[in-house]
């Protein structure tokens, strides 16, 4: 896939160009995004088992990278229920699948992430392009995404199931994100409430979201999508990122 100078360059092919990168999951993601404990155990091993499934987006003009695409291949049935609880159990699934031989037979995304430099070069239905590139060159039959919708931060207590199907006066969905992958031909899924488990001592929420939780109880905080669970006698705060199901059409 190419867009003018722009091109999809896998890390199996170039892994030297993520080092332009090296800092942009602190860039993209809030503090406490990159402490789940699924996410954490398997993130770091995505270069090294899937590398022909993580991707930048790159300038070969300037030599820039202009984003970055992470995904995974998995496998699933086809039917709604099947695409799974969210990120967490995708990720595990799919690790499984890979360690036990398994044939994958579709392509779930994890990320796309842009610096904010770029973020006003339209890179976002790109990065999308490019994974609907990697499933049709891996001969997988689909793309489905677990989506965060970026806009949801601003109703953090407002359910994902009815956050998701909102729209704006033209009829198109109210997230911006959610309206990126629709506007490619995408379908909405189902709701994922529980996406994606963080759960710290309380000490280290506080210094994540620079906020006091003097006592148990729910808690909205900046930049989640969802209230905070606190409970002070057992030291825990516990957050469930909610997503919602994305599902693309086969890849030409």
């Amino acid at each position: 896939m190419a867009c003018m100078a722009v091109t999809v360059v896998r890390y199996s092919e170039r892994p030297e160009l993520w080092e332009q990168i090296a800092q942009l999951p602190e860039e993209a993601w809030p503090e406490y995004n990159v402490h789940g404990e699924v996410i954490n155990r398997y993130w770091p091993l995505l270069y090294g088992r899937f590398a022909d499934y993580q991707f930048v987006l790159y300038d070969g003009e300037r030599d820039e990278v202009l984003a970055e695409g992470q995904t995974i291949p998995c496998a699933w049935d086809g039917t709604l229920h099947g695409l799974g609880p969210g990120i967490d159990d995708t990720m595990t699934n799919a690790f499984g699948l890979h360690e036990s031989g398994g044939r994958p037979d579709t392509l779930c995304a994890l990320a796309a992430k842009i610096p904010r430099r770029h973020q006003e070069k339209r890179l976002a239905a790109v990065v999308l392009t490019g994974m609907a590139d990697i499933a049709r060159r891996s001969r997988l039959r689909i793309l489905i995404a677990p989506v965060r919708p970026n806009r949801k931060d601003r109703y953090p207590i407002t359910p994902i199931e009815r956050y998701v199907r909102w729209t704006r006066d033209d009829g198109s969905a109210f997230d911006p994100w959610i309206r990126v992958h629709l506007r490619l031909g995408a379908t909405l899924g189902p709701s994922l409430p529980r996406s994606m488990r963080i759960a710290a001592g309380v000490a280290e929420w506080e210094t994540w979201t620079g906020m006091r939780f003097p006592e148990s109880g729910d808690y909205v905080f900046p930049a989640g999508l969802a209230p905070l669970h606190v409970d002070t006698e057992r030291d825990l705060g516990e957050y469930w990122e909610p997503n919602v199901w994305l599902v693309h059409p086969p890849p030409a």
